[in-house]
Order: C-alpha cells, then structure tokens, then sequence
C-alpha cells in the first residue's frame, strides 16, 4: 500500500516555525511585564516605607523635644517624590509593554490560524486519499474475486 504524501508539508513545517517565534516573542513580552511588575510593587512598598518614615521624622519620638530634624525631613520628601516619579515611569512602560503584549497575542492567533487552515487541508486530503485507497483495494479484491470464479467456471468445464 503507497504512502500518504502531503505536497504543502513544508508550508506546515514554515508555518510552525513562524507560530514557534510568534510564541517566543509573546513569552518574552510577558517576562518583560512580571518584571515591570514586580518592580512597580517594589517601588510602591518603598513609597509607603518612606511615608512611614517621614510621618515618624514629623512627630518626635519624645514628645517634650519637639524639634524636627528638617534636613532629614527634606531628604526623606524627596526620597518619597523620587520614588513616584519611577512608579509613574514604570507604569508608563507597562502600558506600553500592554500594547505590544495585545499586538503579540493578535500576531500569534494568526499565525495559529494560519497553521490550523493548512494542517486541516491536510487532514481532508489524507481522508480523500484513504477513502481512494479503500475504493482501489475494493476494486483490486473484486477483480480478483471474479477471475478466480471464472477460473473454477473454466475448469468445471
């Protein structure tokens, strides 16, 4: 019985290919956002850390001194608007790195497609020929049938 043989079997391999790089960039993406992330909570915990820190710089420990160490104070605030100003600019790259994610995911459901359409074509070709196959040996196990017959009709003769 011959082989089933796929004539577009090297536009599934490309296509593959192609969903394989689509997958790998989206998984690049998303390491790139867990660390955004990751960081973004990083700075918001210092944020509310130097909060703390300077609400405790404002109230004296001992209630009687009240003095403030103000340059302590001053360097605390900007510690606190320094950090902010990071947050927002992460928050600002996350956004972006969201954007790029949504295009990626889009990129790879193509590409996906693409593949799925081809390897369907391939599926209904693989059925016509079995079902070719089929009708052949039907066709080959009937001529023999007959000739068979016709031989012992011959030697009955």
């Amino acid at each position: 019985m011959p082989k089933f043989r796929f004539e577009l079997e090297a536009v599934i391999k490309q296509r593959l290919a192609i969903e394989r790089q689509k997958q790998l960039v989206l998984a690049d993406l998303e390491r790139m956002r867990l660390v955004l992330e990751d960081k973004l909570r990083g700075f918001q915990s210092s944020i509310t850390a130097e909060k703390n820190d300077l609400r405790d710089s404002l109230s004296p420990a001992n209630p009687s001194a009240a003095t403030v160490d103000l340059s302590r104070v001053r360097m605390q605030a900007n510690m606190s608007l320094h950090l902010v100003a990071k947050a927002q600019q992460t928050v600002f790259q996350l956004a972006a790195l969201h954007r790029r994610l949504e295009v990626a995911r889009k990129d790879l459901l193509a590409a996906t497609t693409r593949r799925k359409a081809v390897e369907k074509l391939k599926e209904r070709r693989y059925e016509l020929w079995r079902a070719e196959q089929a009708s052949l040996e039907a066709r080959v196990l009937d001529e023999i049938a007959v000739t068979g017959h016709a031989g012992r009709m011959e030697i009955m003769q």
